[in-house]
């Protein structure tokens, strides 16, 4: 038996590359739904020498950046911060959450991906997106 030392990869696609927002940013979505095949992929080929591959696709994550997009779109629309934000999650069909993820909640679900408590998980991709994205 050959040993071989265990690993985890970890890719961070987004829930745009299962819901893509073809008005806008079709290439980003095109781009992380080839990551979540590659993904899958990779995790056929190097599961079996010890390496697990996952992907987490994030939905929309309250970000500095994306605080700062509020902001610029509640200018442009002459609205409210709060305004922008619905209309943020109006145009992706929804959040039950009624809010996007905080960055901290994406990066504990990574670190018990990365754990020992996941060690049969591979090849799979997790959606952390507070509901949007519809179940088919």
């Amino acid at each position: 038996m050959i040993a071989h030392k265990a690993g985890v990869i970890i890719h961070i696609a987004s829930i745009q590359g299962i819901l893509p927002l073809y008005d806008s940013t079709l290439p980003y979505a095109a781009s992380k739904a080839a990551l979540i095949n590659y993904s899958k992929s990779l995790s056929n080929e190097v599961t079996p020498k010890g390496v697990r591959v996952l992907t987490v696709s994030p939905g929309w994550i309250n970000t500095t950046a994306s605080k700062a997009w509020l902001g610029e779109i509640a200018r442009n629309a002459n609205s409210t911060i709060e305004e922008a934000q619905q209309g943020v999650m109006d145009a992706l069909g929804g959040i039950p959450f009624g809010r996007p993820a905080e960055p901290q909640e994406v990066a504990e679900f990574v670190g018990f991906l990365v754990s020992p408590r996941a060690k049969y998980l591979t090849g799979t991709n997790f959606v952390i997106d507070g509901g949007t994205v519809p179940t088919i």
